[in-house]
C-alpha cells in the first residue's frame, strides 16, 4: 500500500540518524529495501480477482497469480517512491533492492542452506493460527495484531462415563456424567478427550434423576444447578483415566484407546465447570495434554475435519463454515446439551481478512531454536535499545522463544528450497542457482532436459526434478515465510556470499587453486562475514517481527547481534486516540500537512515527540503548525535577514572581537555541542527544544 504516518515516522527517524552521522564523517549506505512478497500482496489479488480458494489459483495457473502480485507490487512501489521523495527522505532508489529480485532469493537459499547445514530444520505438525481467508497459518506476531470484542456460544455438555466412579452413594447402575464447558462448540465432533486439574476438588451432584461431575466452587454460577444435591466429593486425581463415551462418533474406532480423562494443571478454577472438553487438532494446549499423556507423538499428524477454508468435511455437518456451524453442532447434542449461554470475549482475527482465525493442527517447517533462549538473551544485552526498557521487553520475549515456523502455504514468495520424495525420508535442500543447474532436470516425454534458471519463483522451478539416493525428489509445496526473508535481509541485499565470490573471481582470473579455496569457504561459513549493522529503527510492533528475525538469523549463523543500537517507536493514532482509518476519515492527509506547512515541520513534529521512544502519538494538525510558527519561520526570517544583510554591505573577511560575536560564536559552539551529545545516543525527541531555544535566542 501507500505511505501512510506510521512509514513517514520511521523513515524520518532513519533518514534523521543516518544525515547526522554522514555529516559526522561517516560513510552511510542509503539503499531503499522494498518487501514484495508475503500474504498482503497476495489478499490484494484475491480481492481484486474474486479469488476465495486455493484451487481457484492453481486454475488460474501459478504464473499467471504471481504475475498480477508482480504487477502490484510495481504499481505501488512507483507511487510510494513519489511520496518518500516529497518527504525530504535521502534515499538511493536506483540502488535499491527488491526482495522478489532473483540474487536476493538466492541469499535466502543460500542463508536457510547454512540453518539446514546446522541440522536445526525440520518438518513438523503445530497446531497454529490459520487463517481459513487466506488459506495459510499465520505467525504468533501475525496472530495478536487483529483482537476483537466478540459474542460466542457458551455450553454445558454431558459426557457420560463409562467406567464407574467410587462414591459414597452406590451408583452401580447408574451413568454418571462429566459436565464439560466449552465456547468453540464447533470442536465437539473433533473431541477426544477431555481434562481435569488433579488438585482441585470436584463433587458428583444429582439434578432430576441424573448424576454429574462438576468443580464445586462453580455450582453457583449457573442457575440449572440451584436444585442440585451434592452426594460425594471427589479429586481430579480419582477421574484421570476414566473413559467416557464421546459427544460424536467420527474417531471412535480409530481412536478406541482415547475418549479419557486427562491431566491438566493449566485448567482453570475460575471458568466454566472446570472439565475442558480435548481435541487436539483445534487446539494447542489440547495437543500439549495428549503429548504429556503420551497419547500423541510430537509431529503426530491428526485427521482433520475442518479444511484450510475452515468447512467441515467427513461429518453430518459438510459444507459449514466452522463458526456457522456452531449451532447445527449444538442442536446435535440433543439431551446432552443442560446449558446454552452466550459469552462476550476477546478472539483474535485475521489482519488481512478480518474473519475469525482457527487454530487448527497444519503441517509446518520449522527451524529449531527453543533451545537457544539463553544465548538469544545473552546477546540482546550487547545491543542499545531506546528506550531502554524495550531491551527487558525484548528479553522476555527471547527467554521464551519457540521453534520458528517458517513456511507458508501460498504462491507469491520464495520458494523453500527443499526437494523430497512423498513421504518426507528423503530431503536435500539446495544453497544456490548453480546448484539447482547443475542437479536439477525436467522431463519432457520421457527424457530429461537441463535447466536454466531465470527467475526462482513458483512458476520457474516447481517442475524441477533432483535424483538423489536413486529417487526422484520434487520441491515442498511451501513458501518462506516473508518474516524469514526480512531477517536475512543484511545478507540478502549485497547478494551474499555470492557477491563477496564474484568480486574474488574477477581479481583472480582462471586461478583454479583459488575456485578450490572458494567452494571450501562456501562450505564452511568462512567467508567475510557482513558486519553488524550499527543502527536500526522501526515500531513497538517489530520486537516480535522484524527485530526479532533479524536477532535469531544472526545468532545462528555468526553468533552476534545483527544490530548495534536501535530506536523504537510508537504508534501514530488520530487525534481522538484512536487507530488511524481510511474508510474513518479520522486523519489528515500527509500530503496535504507537507503542501500546508512543509515537510520539515512534518518531521520535525514527528521525531521531537515521546512516539520516537515507543510511546504512542496522537497526530495533531495545530502541533505541525505550531512547529511551523515557532521554528521553521523565526529560523527562515534569520536567514533572510542575514542574507539582506550581506547585500546591503561589503563584508570582507574579518575577525570581530566583540561581546556579540563570541557570544553567538558560544551559542552555535554549545548548540552543535549538545545536539552531538544527544544524537550519539540516540535522544532525538530532545533536538527541536535545543533548535528552539537556540532560534528564539538568535532572533531577539
Amino acid at each position: 500500500g501507500l505511505p501512510h504516518y506510521g512509514h513517514i515516522l520511521s523513515g524520518t527517524i532513519k533518514d534523521t540518524v543516518t544525515r547526522f552521522y554522514i555529516q559526522q564523517g561517516f560513510s552511510c549506505e542509503r539503499r531503499f529495501g522494498w518487501d514484495c512478497h508475503g500474504l498482503p500482496v497476495e489478499y490484494e489479488i484475491d480481492k481484486e480477482n474474486n479469488i476465495s480458494t486455493r484451487q481457484e489459483v492453481l486454475k488460474m495457473g501459478i504464473g499467471k497469480y504471481n504475475d498480477l502480485c508482480r504487477s502490484i507490487v510495481l504499481k505501488y512501489t512507483h507511487s510510494m517512491g513519489k511520496i518518500v521523495k516529497r518527504m525530504a527522505r535521502w534515499v538511493d532508489f536506483q540502488n535499491g533492492y527488491r526482495t522478489m529480485d532473483l540474487k536476493f532469493m538466492e541469499s535466502i537459499w543460500y542463508t536457510f542452506a547454512q540453518i539446514y547445514k546446522l541440522k536445526r530444520v525440520y518438518r513438523g505438525f503445530r497446531v497454529m493460527s490459520f487463517s481459513t481467508a487466506c488459506s495459510t497459518p499465520l505467525s504468533n506476531f501475525e496472530a495478536n495484531l487483529n483482537y476483537k470484542d466478540v459474542s460466542d456460544p457458551s455450553v454445558i455438555v454431558a459426557f457420560p462415563l463409562i467406567q464407574p466412579l467410587n462414591a459414597k452413594q452406590n451408583l452401580v447402575g447408574k451413568t454418571v456424567n462429566l459436565l464439560i464447558w466449552t465456547t468453540t462448540p464447533w470442536t465437539l465432533p473433533s473431541n477426544l478427550g477431555a481434562s481435569v486439574h488433579p488438585e482441585l476438588e470436584y463433587c458428583i451432584i444429582e439434578l432430576n434423576k441424573q448424576y454429574y461431575v462438576i468443580l464445586e466452587n462453580r455450582l453457583q454460577e449457573y442457575k440449572i444447578f440451584n436444585e442440585a444435591k451434592i452426594i460425594d466429593k471427589i479429586m481430579g486425581s480419582d477421574l484421570i483415566g476414566k473413559q467416557y463415551e464421546p459427544p460424536f462418533d467420527y474417531f471412535q474406532d480409530k481412536f478406541p484407546h482415547l475418549f479419557r480423562v486427562l491431566k491438566n494443571m493449566n485448567v482453570d478454577p475460575n471458568a466454566g465447570t472446570g472439565i475442558i472438553p480435548n481435541s487436539p487438532a483445534f487446539g494447542e494446549e489440547d495437543y500439549n495434554v495428549f503429548l504429556n499423556e503420551g497419547l500423541l507423538k510430537e509431529n503426530e499428524e491428526l485427521p482433520c475435519l475442518i479444511d484450510d477454508k475452515g468447512v467441515f468435511i467427513g461429518t453430518d455437518f459438510n459444507g459449514m463454515y466452522f463458526k456457522d456451524a456452531d449451532k447445527h453442532v449444538i442442536k446435535s447434542l440433543g439431551k446432552k446439551l443442560l446449558c446454552r449461554g452466550d459469552i462476550h470475549h476477546r478472539y483474535p482475527f485475521c489482519w488481512r481478512s478480518d474473519t475469525p482465525l482457527i487454530y487448527k493442527l497444519v503441517p509446518n517447517w520449522f527451524i529449531k531454536i527453543s533451545d537457544l533462549q539463553e544465548k538469544l538473551s545473552d546477546l540482546n544485552e550487547e545491543i542499545f535499545w531506546v528506550p531502554a526498557a524495550i531491551k527487558t521487553r525484548f528479553g522476555n520475549w527471547l527467554k521464551c522463544a519457540r521453534d520458528w515456523s517458517i513456511s507458508r502455504n501460498r504462491f507469491w514468495g520464495t520458494p523453500l528450497p527443499i526437494w523430497s520424495n512423498s513421504t518426507y525420508t528423503k530431503l536435500i535442500c539446495i544453497s544456490s542457482i548453480s546448484e539447482l543447474e547443475t542437479k536439477g532436470f525436467t522431463i519432457s516425454n520421457g527424457q530429461r532436459k537441463k535447466v536454466k534458471i531465470t527467475d526462482l519463483h513458483r512458476q520457474f522451478i516447481d517442475d524441477i526434478f533432483i535424483e538423489h539416493d536413486g529417487e526422484i525428489l520434487k520441491r515442498v509445496d511451501e513458501v518462506f515465510d516473508c518474516w524469514f526473508e526480512s531477517g536475512s535481509m543484511p545478507l540478502a541485499q549485497d547478494h551474499w556470499p555470492f557477491s563477496v565470490i564474484d568480486s574474488i573471481k574477477q581479481e583472480n582470473m582462471g586461478n583454479d587453486i583459488l575456485e578450490n579455496q572458494i567452494s571450501k569457504k562456501m562450505s564452511s561459513l568462512n567467508l567475510i562475514e557482513p558486519q553488524p549493522a550499527n543502527f536500526i529503527a522501526e515500531g513497538l510492533d517489530q520486537t516480535r517481527g522484524w527485530f526479532y528475525t533479524l536477532h535469531v538469523v544472526s545468532t545462528l549463523l555468526f553468533n552476534r547481534p545483527a544490530f548495534k543500537n536501535i530506536i523504537v517507536n510508537g504508534i501514530v493514532l488520530a487525534s481522538d486516540g484512536k487507530k488511524m482509518s481510511k474508510r474513518l476519515k479520522n486523519y489528515p492527509d500527509p500530503m496535504f500537512i507537507a503542501d500546508k506547512f512543509g515537510v520539515d515541520a512534518l518531521r520535525l513534529y514527528l521525531i521531537s515527540s515521546p512516539v520516537v521512544e515507543a510511546e504512542n502519538l496522537k497526530f495533531w494538525e495545530k502541533g505541525v503548525e505550531e512547529v511551523f510558527k515557532n521554528l521553521m519561520i523565526n529560523w527562515l526570517n534569520c536567514v533572510n535577514f542575514y542574507q539582506e544583510t550581506l547585500k546591503s554591505q561589503d563584508y570582507g573577511r574579518i575577525y570581530n572581537s566583540s561581546v556579540f560575536e563570541t557570544w553567538i560564536t558560544n551559542e552555535i559552539r554549545e548548540l552543535t555541542t549538545n545536539i552531538q551529545a544527544k544524537m550519539n545516543i540516540y535522544q532525538l525527541s530532545e533536538i527541536l527544544s535545543l533548535s528552539l531555544n537556540f532560534i528564539e535566542n538568535l532572533s531577539n
